[in-house]
């Protein structure tokens, strides 16, 4: 813990540095100024790894909730300057090297010539101040548009998915997905029971919950997660964990999930008939749960183990990287979360690195793979580019 602390530190102390030097190092107020405001970027920075670790610790209060909004949106805010002034930085490296190039032909002859070109740099500092400015107000924009994104009520997603030789049993067969709601003091019941509306008017056949649930633990999160429990559907809801949980206490969250009525399916399946048709619903934990229970380490081929031969094999896992194991088991199509499709900028293009399959659906040789935005935010509560969405899946035939 004392390691990760310090390596933050570091990181934390590196970027306020930067933020502060090229946004104020033209700036005419005295260097004490300065040294004040990359102080309260770190602080903003600290703010929510400080929040958390109090929460995990069992200590709440409308003040420390007060704290995560606040941490949080600083944290969304200086995000987005960090990015315009790294774009901005990497379109002056060419021109400042072309400068440079200049400067080496030119000013031999000048000094031949004995001329030299008058500059201003009081000019210079305002160009320079005014774009920085520009640059602080783009991110108070962008971080207010994103809340304001983020705070809607999830629209609902239709997606239709073909399936090869789909019995008619099982034709509109119709699965909703939820996911990465995270659940915290910026996300609470309120929140829950909007999504909560909205699923009830879709007449879902199964309800699925990829994980990602809460951030937090029962004591702390129950009372806004139990609206759940009036989620309807004919066939049941079901539950796999995301990550997320196992920060949260992933033993007292299965169980209350299963208290508010869900089927959690750890490396589980189930049969779901329709007439004579079999739909195999399988679910894993999350790809990372085994580093924290050896009992859960994920394994899509373990979930199907036992099943009978079914017409439609789907699997709920938490994050995409599942899909390699679960193309070599069979299945058909994967449904999952965990990406919140980037969330904003710049992170939608930075977590393309980390997963085979950001957002949608795809193929992943012979088993198709939808991915979900997610229905709540992680972080800072900003979205920009990255609706959150409720996932109304259709079987339908190919």
């Amino acid at each position: 813990m004392v390691k990760f602390f310090v390596i933050f530190f570091v990181i934390s102390a590196l970027l306020a540095c930067y933020i502060t030097w090229r946004l104020f190092g033209k700036a005419s107020f005295r260097r004490r100024w300065k040294i004040a405001i990359a102080v309260g970027i770190v602080a903003t920075i600290f703010a929510p790894v400080l929040t958390i670790v109090l929460r995990r610790s069992g200590f709440d209060s409308p003040g420390l909730h007060l704290l995560t909004w606040a941490g949080y949106l600083g944290v969304g805010f200086l995000s987005f300057v960090f990015s315009y002034l790294v774009i901005r930085d990497l379109v002056w490296l060419p021109v400042a090297a072309f400068k440079i190039i200049k400067a080496r032909v030119v000013e031999p002859v000048r000094r031949r010539a004995k001329t030299r070109p008058i500059e201003n740099p009081s000019r210079r500092g305002f160009l320079v101040n005014s774009m920085n400015y520009g640059i602080l107000a783009a991110a108070a924009l962008s971080t207010g548009y994103g809340v304001a994104e983020a705070k809607q009520t999830p629209q609902v997603k239709r997606v239709p998915i073909p399936i090869d030789n789909l019995p008619p049993e099982l034709e509109g067969f119709r699965i909703v997905q939820i996911t990465d709601i995270h659940v915290n003091p910026t996300f609470r019941r309120a929140s829950v029971e909007e999504i909560v509306t909205v699923v009830n008017t879709l007449d879902a056949d199964i309800v699925a919950l990829t994980g990602d649930l809460v951030d937090g633990s029962v004591d702390q999160l129950g009372y806004d997660v139990a609206p759940l429990a009036q989620i309807h559907s004919v066939s049941g809801n079901f539950f796999v964990t995301g990550n997320h949980e196992y920060y949260s206490g992933v033993i007292e969250w299965i169980q209350e999930v299963k208290r508010l009525g869900y089927t959690v399916l750890l490396n589980e399946h189930q049969v779901i008939a329709r007439g004579q048709a079999k739909l195999l619903l399988a679910g894993v934990t999350d790809y990372r749960g085994g580093n924290f229970l050896p009992s859960h380490r994920s394994d899509p081929q373990k979930a199907m183990n036992g099943a009978p031969p079914a017409d439609v094999k789907i699997l709920l896992a938490h994050q995409p990287k599942n899909i390699f194991a679960a193309d070599r088991a069979g299945y058909d199509l994967q449904i999952s979360g965990h990406t919140h499709g980037g969330q904003f900028f710049p992170w939608n293009l930075l977590v393309g690195f980390t997963q085979p399959y950001v957002y949608g659906l795809h193929t992943h040789q012979n088993t198709q793979i939808y991915v979900s935005r997610g229905t709540g935010y992680w972080g800072p509560p900003v979205r920009v580019g990255s609706p959150s969405e409720i996932t109304l899946i259709k079987l339908v035939s190919s």
